[in-house]
C-alpha cells in the first residue's frame, strides 16, 4: 500500500507548538509527516516547496499562525498571498495543488493539527504517488535562482 511522504513546515509559535501539544497529549495521528520547524510561515519560499517535491514529496504543508496572530504581526497574510500564486503555478507544472496545503493552527489546536495530518495524508493517498516530470520542474527552480 502506498504511504505518502508529507514535508511540513511549520511555525515556531503556533503550529509546531500545536504538533509538540498533539505528541505529548499522545493523541494519535498518520506519521506520514516531516515537520520542519520555521520561525514564520511567511519564510517559506516557493523554491523550498518545489524542491521537497523533486525529492520525493508527495504533499507539501504550511501550518501558520491564525490570521491577526502572528508574532510578526502580517507574517501569515503574506503567506496567503504567496500560497494563493503558487497553486497556480503548481498546476502549470503539472502538480496538483491538492498536493499543496495552508492551515492555520495555534499552539492550542493540538486535536486540529492531529485530524489535519490524518486528514491531508488520507488526501494525498487518495492522490497516489507523485509522478512529475523532473526536468521541467528543475528548470522552473533553476530559473528563479
Amino acid at each position: 500500500m502506498f504511504e505518502p511522504q508529507i514535508l511540513c513546515f511549520l511555525c515556531k509559535w503556533c503550529t509546531s507548538a500545536a504538533a509538540d501539544a498533539a505528541g505529548t497529549s499522545r493523541l494519535h495521528h498518520a506519521p506520514n509527516n516531516i515537520n520542519m520547524r520555521v520561525m514564520c510561515s511567511s519564510r517559506v519560499d516557493p523554491q523550498h516547496i518545489l524542491y521537497a517535491f523533486k525529492e520525493g514529496a508527495d504533499g507539501v504543508f504550511i501550518g501558520g499562525c491564525h490570521p491577526g496572530d502572528c508574532h510578526y504581526v502580517e507574517g501569515n497574510y503574506k503567506t496567503l498571498r504567496r500560497v494563493t500564486l503558487f497553486k497556480v503555478m503548481l498546476q502549470d507544472l503539472g502538480i496538483d495543488p491538492k498536493r499543496f496545503r495552508l492551515e492555520w493552527i495555534s499552539a492550542a489546536e493540538g486535536r486540529k493539527y492531529a485530524a489535519t495530518m490524518d486528514e491531508f495524508t488520507e488526501q494525498i493517498r487518495a492522490l497516489g504517488p507523485l509522478h512529475l516530470n523532473e526536468k521541467a520542474l528543475v528548470q522552473e527552480v533553476v530559473k528563479d535562482e
